[in-house]
């Protein structure tokens, strides 16, 4: 029997074995004592397991909607409430462990726990008995595909489209090792772009979505970088808005723009980004992105601006009419990228999960840009970054969204103005 002392960030729950060991558990909660489990993990001084027998139940318990949760959305069996205080006190535990103490934040949600993805990567599955391809994920910690008729983490559209892939191959008595996987993005508007990834071949070109963001069209690739669960980023959006304070704007970790231009679109705003792929689509947006414009009106449009010099030995791409003032969206490598910080300035950072460089911290430190709106999917890297910030930035407020219902991930937006 191993008692479950707390939930962990990462998600887990943590349990002591009695040589001493840690163990951390998929399916329990605290408070609950686990007298069976299985291990998917054995280290030295820790394991990983999935429990499967549980006495004494968690009053935060609920039963999972879908058999397949363990693989796409782990907290399926926390009560929703519940998932949401779990979620503000991780985030003051992470920035404790970083000797930054905080009142826990306030969360944001559009209450919508299910069908919330606008992506999802299925894997395929051979039914041996049926000679039939069926859908799959893979199991929890393990490289073995498990068969699913039902998933609710996902927006319907894509699951139906999914489940038609499937019949049209086994009405053409195809086999499943020929394939890797089924990539699918749906927009709001529940239109569904992707397909079939086949093994030993190029990923194919799907066509693009376009996705309205607060009065902004934009376009992207289906298999691309874009945010999973668009109503509950509006409202990460609108909190960053809040807090713009300065005409002149810099979205570091531009993508394809979905931050800067949404919420600066009307100031001064450089958009940098160093991936060539999310650049063209940042490029295609600065020029197409007014929701009230048609693609027409866009092309006529761009004829009247003139090309600015190249930085950096890059395509700049960044357009100007004498009487517009156009976002400037730039292609750098990651060192030439410091270049655009400047004294008076709102800098927007929304890095990967390793969270910013070194050298972007130090810059920053040097520079010192009136404000600082960082928004994180990592609150982990993000805690170790305020904490060099804080040399000589102060928080202003954090803001925590669940952005991803039902599982362990943390979005969170810190506010850092100078002291």
């Amino acid at each position: 029997m191993v008692h479950v002392d707390k939930v962990i960030p990462g998600g887990q729950a943590l349990g002591t074995l009695e040589d001493g060991r840690k163990i951390f558990f998929w399916n329990a909660l605290p408070g609950e004592d686990v007298s069976e489990y299985e291990i998917v993990k054995k280290k030295s001084h820790y394991y990983e397991a999935i429990a499967t027998k549980i006495e004494n139940p968690s009053e935060f318990r609920t039963n999972p909607k879908d058999p397949c949760f363990l693989s796409t959305s782990p907290w399926q069996i926390i009560d929703w409430d519940y998932e949401n205080q779990l979620k503000t006190e991780l985030v003051v535990e992470i920035f404790r462990e970083h000797q930054i103490d905080i009142t826990r934040p306030h969360i944001f949600t559009d209450n919508n726990p299910y069908y919330y993805r606008n992506k999802m990567e299925y894997a395929l599955y051979w039914n041996n008995e049926k000679k039939l391809i069926e859908l799959a994920f893979h199991l929890r910690g393990s490289h073995r595909k498990i068969p699913i008729n039902t998933s609710s983490i996902e927006r319907p559209e894509i699951f139906a489209a999914a489940q038609r892939i499937i019949n049209d191959l086994n009405s053409r008595h195809e086999e499943a090792r020929k394939y890797q996987s089924i990539l699918l993005r749906c927009n709001q508007n529940g239109e569904v772009s992707g397909g079939l990834y086949e093994n030993h071949k190029p990923h194919p070109v799907f066509k693009n979505l376009t996705d309205d963001i607060l009065g902004q069209t934009y376009s992207y690739s289906p298999n691309g970088f874009f945010q999973i669960n668009l109503p509950v980023y509006k409202l990460a959006l609108k909190e960053i808005k809040k807090h713009i304070s300065t005409d002149n704007v810099l979205d570091l970790y531009a993508g394809v723009g979905t931050i800067g231009l949404s919420v600066a679109r009307d100031q001064q705003l450089t958009l940098v980004e160093v991936d060539k792929s999310a650049y063209k689509e940042l490029e295609r947006n600065c020029f197409t992105g007014q929701g009230d414009t048609t693609s027409e009106e866009h092309n006529h449009r761009r004829g009247d601006y003139e090309a600015t010099e190249p930085r950096n030995g890059g395509r700049e791409g960044a357009f100007r009419r004498s009487d517009v003032a156009l976002p400037k969206p730039i292609l750098a490598k990651s060192e030439d990228a410091l270049n655009f910080v400047n004294f008076n300035q709102t800098v927007i950072l929304d890095p990967p999960r390793a969270g910013c460089d070194a050298k972007l911290i130090d810059k920053l430190l040097e520079i010192t840009p009136q404000k600082i709106i960082y928004l994180s999917c990592n609150p982990a890297t993000q805690a170790r970054d305020v904490k060099m910030l804080l040399d000589k930035y102060k928080i202003e407020e954090i803001k925590t969204f669940n952005f991803f219902p039902r599982t362990p991930h943390i979005e969170n937006l810190v506010i850092l103005s100078l002291k």
